[in-house]
């Protein structure tokens, strides 16, 4: 055991025996330290929330909204460590979904739905929320390093009743699982809002080119499973999100790759819609447009098992 999984295996023990208020407290001056220190991760999400506001916004207010991203991520961990151990009356009271009742309506139709995520508020909540109800929820996870980081966060999330389906190495290809699942009535949450890869699909994402996974257009389009865009974000003592319904492009639109990038650009038009209401909330720490310069080292990684593309 490195001593990157040590410190996920403290966090995990550490946060769910102290109280509450204690940890509350302790992730949030950790979250104003680093935004003291102003490092690479800090440095990075000052200069995509600075994209997100756009230029007229007052460099000490944009300060401010850098200071409340951080405590946001801060928070985001803390939750995830304190997950475990809350019971199915407490998961259920802690997250809050408008326009539940359409996703209650496709799973009982056994069309499923497809869910498009953004880097935001706290998906691991919501997926616990979907699982808690009652419903089948099936997403997919990167192997990423070091692996026993990645096995103990498979773990989480299984624990929390989601079925995750590795993007490389399993015994079918990630995408014919989910096609499976969406045919069974299951909800596929995943997370559209960065994929830098060659894979990608290129769209415009707040006035700038990027990079989005291809894997939500591609599944609404090859099953018919309604697809929605979710705005993720923080109340005070609650998550919350918000369905967005996307329209797919009719089969006689165009080809199947045309489709894709139309429907791929929907998505993300419904992100960033989202992202402007809630930019506090977005959790973006790493190279997000094609202009910017890749990270080389320092820059903070997503939650392991959250790069979510296929």
């Amino acid at each position: 055991m490195n001593l990157t999984e040590l410190g996920y295996v403290a966090g995990w023990r550490l946060v769910r025996a102290l109280p509450g208020p204690v940890v509350a407290a302790a992730f949030r001056a950790g979250a104003d330290r680093a935004h003291r220190r102003g490092g690479r991760g800090t440095a990075r999400l000052r200069a995509n929330l600075r994209r997100v506001v756009g230029p007229e916004l007052p460099e000490a207010e944009l300060d401010e909204l850098v200071r409340a991203g951080l405590r946001s991520y801060a928070r985001y961990w803390m939750e995830a460590f304190r997950l475990p151990s809350l019971s199915r009356q407490e998961i259920l009271a802690g997250f809050h979904l408008d326009g539940a009742e359409m996703l209650a309506a496709d799973v009982a139709s056994g069309r499923g739905a497809v869910i498009a995520l953004p880097h935001g508020g706290n998906w691991d909540a919501a997926g616990a929320w979907v699982a808690a109800t009652g419903w089948p929820i099936t997403t997919v996870a990167e192997r990423l390093k070091p692996e026993g980081v990645y096995e103990r966060f498979l773990a989480f999330r299984q624990a929390l009743g989601m079925e995750i389906v590795p993007t490389h190495g399993g015994e079918r290809p990630a995408f014919d699982v989910l096609v499976d699942r969406l045919r069974g009535g299951a909800v596929v949450p995943l997370l559209a809002d960065r994929d830098l890869s060659v894979r990608g699909v290129e769209v415009d994402f707040f006035g700038g080119r990027t990079r989005m996974p291809a894997g939500p257009a591609l599944l609404a389009i090859r099953t018919g499973a309604p697809l929605y865009v979710t705005t993720m974000w923080y109340e005070p003592d609650l998550a919350r999100g918000a369905l967005v319904p996307v329209e797919v492009p009719d089969p006689d639109s165009g080809p199947l790759d045309a489709r894709v990038r139309v429907l791929t650009q929907r998505i993300a038009d419904g992100l960033a819609a989202g992202i402007a209401r809630h930019p506090e909330d977005w959790h973006m720490l790493q190279r997000m447009w094609l202009d910017q310069r890749a990270d080389t080292s320092g820059a903070p990684a997503q939650p392991p098992t959250s790069t979510q593309t296929i």
